[in-house]
């Protein structure tokens, strides 16, 4: 059976954006039926409010859109990457933290922009290849606005930004999933390939008398 595929979302104190990414992916994996496939985590770059419940205005957002909203932060350690598959930073300043941590480039390669996902919600290529949305690089045109220090509304906004790249995010690791399954599935020494060597022929049910 393979491993989940593991995500971990990632912003400055894990209290607002990469909260709210983690319960609309998960959300969105449920109802596509990869829940049990796929792993979905948060963190925040710095450690400042460990411990803590999300922002009360992020509940708010996702209690509001039918969201899960459980959630306790933590903060992003290197160790990190050797388990996971995706690290999904929240905006630039994001990213470039997160690829200062990162010590190989395995690890690299493992950092994306969540908004880099939004271009093409159709687009179902494998996350090996990166997505970057027509005409952007990884910049400041594809962050999530930090809502911390405004109004509600932005955090709404904010709410609107996830769900849009979300949708992207779901096509490619559902590509990514399914891509895998298949390869181990036919991968030599594999259970089923044993049982089909040993069995060519699968049995026929008895007619009745």
């Amino acid at each position: 059976m393979n491993a989940p595929f593991r995500i971990c979302f990632v912003c400055t104190g894990n209290i607002c954006r990469s909260p709210m990414a983690e319960s609309v992916l998960r959300a969105r994996l449920a109802e596509d039926g990869l829940d049990g496939l796929v792993e979905v985590d948060s963190a925040g770059t710095g450690g400042w409010h460990e411990g803590d419940g999300a922002d009360p205005r992020t509940v708010a957002v996702l209690r509001a859109g039918g969201y899960e909203t459980a959630h306790t932060a933590r903060q992003f350690h290197t160790s990190w990457f050797a388990h996971l598959d995706l690290v999904i930073a929240l905006d630039s300043g994001h990213l470039r933290e997160l690829r200062s941590l990162a010590r190989t480039a395995q690890d690299a390669a493992k950092i994306r922009l969540l908004r880099s996902y939004a271009a093409d919600a159709a687009d179902t290529g494998p996350i090996s290849e990166p997505h970057r949305a027509s005409g952007h690089g990884f910049d400041g045109d594809l962050d999530v606005p930090d809502p911390y220090y405004g109004d509600f509304a932005g955090f709404e906004e904010c709410l609107e930004l996830v769900e849009t790249a979300s949708d992207g995010l779901l096509a490619a690791v559902r590509a990514t999933v399914t891509a895998r399954t298949v390869a181990t599935a036919h991968a030599p020494g594999h259970d089923t390939d044993r049982h089909q060597a040993r069995n060519p022929h699968p049995p026929r049910e008895k007619e009745s008398a």
